[in-house]
């Protein structure tokens, strides 16, 4: 007890604001695994710890609120990680995989590896940018695709993922197509122009199954599952491909959301006006 006879407070930090910010640590840290497998010029690897970054970055939140551990801390944490995980240790990585290792003494070497480096900064930048909006927007009330269930702009995790597209299709594949400049870094400027686009994409809080699908659902769930512990590469680049795919999708559900309010606020009765003073 205090001399004023009051229960004297607990100094410290709770460990349970600890644990995900930890887990938020090791998705920063995998992330930069990454760029040290790409100088290495290990790319499997180097895709692989993006993906550990990306599965990390999920649980972080979850576990937040699972423990009641959400802090502004954490939230500012987060944010310097998928920069990190999402958008600079990609972006190296494809350069180095890419946009620098090209046939030397060729106009297609002097011209791309400039403008490859440029589309590698761009997937960075946007990806600072997309995050930026992100913070800004979070005390924002009026917020018509979050409402929804819908995100603005593709997710900085899935722009990593869509970024390594060709990478994952190269690996599958073997293919020297999916490795030409001329590909790639048109490529990594599209994906960049999604994340800090305001195109409404998929959210899970968008997504509603039937009660009669969803032990369908598992089984494609499990089934994916088990297909990336076996083959990954291909299996990610279809769960990839078919995200992309999506987003032309989620815009239409949208403007279909929005035409239904649209409709509901013309149907709404108007407020009765005030009487007016004599």
């Amino acid at each position: 007890m205090s001399p004023a006879g009051q229960p004297r407070l607990r100094r410290g930090i709770p460990l349970r604001t600890i644990a995900p910010n930890a887990v938020t640590a090791l998705a920063l840290c995998s992330g930069l695994f990454a760029i040290r497998f790409g100088i290495d010029e290990n790319w499997t690897y180097a895709a692989g710890a993006i993906l550990v970054s990306a599965v990390l970055d999920g649980l972080d939140g979850r576990i937040a609120r699972m423990l009641n551990g959400q802090s502004r801390f954490g939230a500012e944490l987060d944010s310097l990680s998928d920069v990190t995980a999402f958008g600079v240790a990609p972006a190296i990585v494809v350069y180095l995989w890419v946009l620098q290792s090209l046939e030397p003494g060729t106009l297609i070497h002097t011209s791309w590896v400039k403008y490859g480096w440029l589309a590698a900064l761009t997937h960075a930048a946007c990806c600072a940018l997309r995050l930026a909006r992100f913070n800004a927007s979070i005390d924002v009330k009026d917020q018509p695709h979050k409402s929804a269930g819908y995100l603005t702009g593709v997710p900085a995790p899935a722009g990593a993922a869509l970024l390594f597209l060709p990478l994952f299709l190269f690996l599958a594949t073997d293919l020297p197509i999916f490795r030409q400049p001329f590909v790639v870094a048109p490529w990594a400027v599209l994906v960049a122009l999604l994340m800090i686009s305001s195109v409404a994409t998929y959210s899970w809080g968008s997504i509603r199954l039937r009660s009669g699908v969803r032990l369908g659902s598992l089984l494609i769930i499990l089934l994916v599952g088990g297909a990336l512990l076996s083959d990954p590469w291909p299996t990610l680049s279809v769960v990839t491909s078919v995200y992309g795919l999506l987003i032309p999708l989620s815009m239409y559900s949208y403007a279909a959301v929005k035409r239904q309010r649209a409709a509901a606020r013309a149907l709404a009765p108007a407020p009765d006006a005030e009487p007016r003073l004599p």
